[in-house]
């Protein structure tokens, strides 16, 4: 009974809502904010669309596309794009979000 009581007393002091992700003065990658930030840019004509990154790398690299997620290269916005060979070989390709130029690839 003591162990009950002392359960409900650590639930009750707990925090009503707790934070998923803790700031730590950096963006976040990945959230509902990072993605309505990178449509508003595709739209402004700041950004290439994804889909004509992925279309480029189609091109040069027969594949399928694994995982994308956008950052910095080099003080710039960029695509990271994990790319798969037919023959099993992964890539990851360093796209400039701006003009959609392959900044450079790293692995296969």
């Amino acid at each position: 009974m003591k162990r009950l009581l002392v359960i409900a007393a650590m639930l009750a002091a707990a925090p009503a809502v707790a934070q998923p992700y803790p700031d730590y003065g950096r963006p976040s990658y990945g959230g509902r904010h990072d993605q309505d930030a990178a449509r508003d840019a595709v739209r402004g004509g700041r950004q290439v669309p994804l889909s004509q990154v992925i279309a480029n790398i189609a091109e040069r690299t027969p594949g399928r596309q694994l995982n994308t997620t956008q950052g910095d290269a080099g003080g710039r916005p960029a695509y990271f794009v994990q790319w798969q060979t037919n023959d099993g070989r992964v890539i990851i390709f360093v796209v400039d979000a701006q003009s959609g130029q392959i900044i450079s690839r790293q692995g296969g």
